[in-house]
C-alpha cells in the first residue's frame, strides 16, 4: 500500500519517467529492426555470412550492461549525451533475437512456395516482400517481441548513466534504501513489459500465416 500511496502521490513523475523509458525502448528498437531485419534477411539468403554475424550478436549479448556503458562513454559526440549511448546500447542488445529469428523466418519458408513464385516469374525483390516476408513475419515479430521485453528490463540501466527511464527510482531507491522508491521504478516497468508482450504476441498471432 505504501507504494501505491507513493505512485499517486508521485504520479507527475512516474508518468514523466515512464514516457523516458518508452522513449529509449522504442527508439533503440526499431533501430534494432531496421539493422536486423535486412541482416537476418542477408545471412538467410548467403549462409556463409551466418556465422560471423550471428556470433557477433551473441558476443554482444555476453557483455554486462554496465560494462557496455561504461566501454561507449568515452565515444566523442556519443558519450556527451547519455541517452544517444543507452539507444545505442539497447539498439546492440536488441539486435540478437531479430536477426536470429528473422534468418529462421526466412529460412523456414517452404522451398516449394518459393520455386511456385519463381515458376510464376516472380523476381528475387518480389519473392522477398511477396512471400517470403509475409510467411515469415509473425517468426520475425516474435524476435521483436524478446527484443522489447530485453530492453524494456535493461533500460533501468541506463538511468545508472543519466539517461532516465524508469530506473531513476530503482536506482534513487537504492541510494536511499527504500523499498518503496525501488518498486515505484520496479513495478512500471514490469507492467510495460507484460504489455509490451501481450501488444506483440498479439500482433504476432494475427500475422501468422493460416
Amino acid at each position: 500500500m505504501d507504494v501505491i500511496r507513493f505512485l499517486f502521490r508521485n504520479h507527475t513523475q512516474v508518468l514523466e519517467l515512464t514516457l523516458e523509458h518508452l522513449w529509449l525502448v522504442g527508439l533503440s528498437t526499431g533501430f534494432a529492426m531496421l539493422i536486423g531485419i535486412p541482416l537476418g534477411i542477408a545471412i538467410a539468403h548467403w549462409p556463409r555470412w551466418n556465422k560471423p554475424v550471428l556470433a557477433s550478436a551473441n558476443i554482444i549479448q555476453t557483455i554486462p550492461s554496465l560494462a557496455l556503458f561504461g566501454f561507449l562513454l568515452p565515444v566523442p559526440w556519443l558519450g556527451a549525451r547519455a541517452d544517444r549511448l543507452a539507444i545505442l546500447a539497447l539498439t546492440l542488445y536488441a539486435l540478437l533475437p531479430i536477426i536470429r529469428n528473422t534468418f529462421a523466418g526466412i529460412r523456414g519458408v517452404d522451398a516449394a512456395v518459393v520455386e511456385a513464385g519463381r515458376g510464376m516469374g516472380l523476381t528475387e525483390s518480389q519473392l522477398l516482400f511477396q512471400v517470403e516476408l509475409p510467411l515469415a513475419v509473425s517468426v520475425i515479430l516474435s524476435g521483436v517481441r524478446i527484443a522489447v521485453v530485453i530492453s524494456v528490463g535493461l533500460a533501468t540501466i541506463a538511468a545508472a548513466i543519466g539517461a532516465g527511464g524508469l530506473g531513476e527510482f530503482i536506482f534513487r531507491g537504492l541510494a536511499m534504501v527504500d523499498n518503496r522508491v525501488i518498486l515505484a521504478g520496479a513495478i512500471p516497468a514490469a507492467i510495460l513489459a507484460l504489455l509490451a508482450d501481450f501488444g506483440v504476441g498479439w500482433l504476432e498471432t494475427q500475422l501468422r500465416p493460416r
